[in-house]
C-alpha cells in the first residue's frame, strides 16, 4: 500500500471499531509479526530518541528499516504506532501482576509481591517514558490520556480493590472505602521514589534494595491502617512482608 502525501490521525476515541477493522483487514492480508516486531522497535527507539512530537513517520522508517509503504501498511500515523507500544507495555504489565494478587488470606505477603512487582514495572525506564509521553501530549491529544487511564492505572486500581475486597470477605482486613484504599497502597508502593525519578531524568535507578524497604514500608503502613488484629498474615516489624 503506498503512503498517502500527508499523514491521517486516527482519532483514538474510535480505536475499538476501526482497530477490530483494521485488524481483520491485516490478518487476511497475513501481516507477518516479524516485520511487525521490527517497526515497532524501530518506533521505540525514535520515541526515546526525538520524542512523541519531534518523531515522524519517516524517522520511523529509517530506523526501522522498512519502505515507507510497508509501514503504512502496518501503522497509518504515529499515533497508532504509540497506542500500539502502549498496549504492549499494558499487555506485559497486568500478565505479570495481575496473578501475584491472590492469597486473599494472607495480604501482607500478597501485597508485598505485587507491590515490589507494581514499583519494578512503574519505575522502568519503559514505563516512566510511556508516562512522560502521554503527559506530553494529553493537553493536545486528551483522547490519548483518557484512553492511558482508563486502560492502566484504573484497570489496576481496580484489580486491588477487588483483591481488598475478598481480604475483606476472608476477615483478614477491614476496609470502607475499598477504592481509597487501593489508591492508598498504590501511591505508597513508590513514596518517595517515583516523583523524582519523573523530573530529573539524571536520577539514579530506583535500586531493588530501595524498592524492597519502601514496599515493606508501605505494606507495615497499611496494614497498621486496615488489617484485622489477630488474623492470619499480619507483617511483624523484625521481618519482611514477604517472609512474615
Amino acid at each position: 500500500m503506498a503512503a498517502p502525501a500527508t499523514s491521517h490521525t486516527i482519532p483514538i476515541c474510535s480505536v475499538p471499531l476501526a482497530a477490530a477493522a483494521l485488524t481483520e483487514v491485516r490478518s487476511a492480508a497475513g501481516e507477518d509479526p516479524a516485520k511487525r516486531r521490527q517497526i515497532l522497535e524501530g518506533a521505540r527507539r525514535v520515541f526515546v530518541t526525538l520524542g512523541f512530537d519531534r518523531a515522524s513517520m519517516n524517522d520511523v522508517v529509517r530506523e526501522s528499516g522498512v519502505s515507507k509503504s510497508t509501514l503504512y501498511v502496518y501503522f497509518r500515523s504515529k499515533e497508532d504506532l504509540f497506542r500500539a507500544l502502549i498496549e504492549e507495555e499494558r499487555a506485559r504489565y497486568f500478565s505479570e501482576v495481575e496473578a501475584l494478587l491472590g492469597e486473599a488470606d494472607q495480604p501482607a505477603r500478597t501485597l508485598a509481591l505485587f507491590g515490589r512487582r507494581l514499583a519494578t514495572l512503574v519505575l522502568s525506564p519503559e514505563g516512566m517514558h510511556a508516562k512522560r509521553t502521554v503527559i506530553a501530549v494529553a493537553a493536545r491529544m486528551p483522547h490519548l490520556g483518557r484512553e492511558f487511564y482508563r486502560h492502566g492505572p484504573a484497570r489496576g486500581l481496580a484489580m486491588v480493590s477487588d483483591f481488598l475486597a475478598r481480604a475483606c470477605a476472608a476477615g483478614t482486613l477491614r476496609i470502607d472505602d475499598l477504592e481509597l484504599a487501593a489508591a492508598q497502597f498504590v501511591e505508597l508502593t513508590t513514596a518517595g521514589l517515583l516523583r523524582r525519578r519523573f523530573f530529573d531524568d539524571e536520577a539514579p535507578p530506583a535500586t531493588p534494595a530501595e524498592i524492597e524497604a519502601t514496599v515493606d514500608a508501605a505494606v507495615r503502613l497499611f496494614m497498621a491502617g486496615y488489617g484485622v488484629p489477630g488474623a492470619a498474615g499480619q507483617p511483624s516489624r523484625a521481618k519482611s512482608a514477604i517472609t512474615a
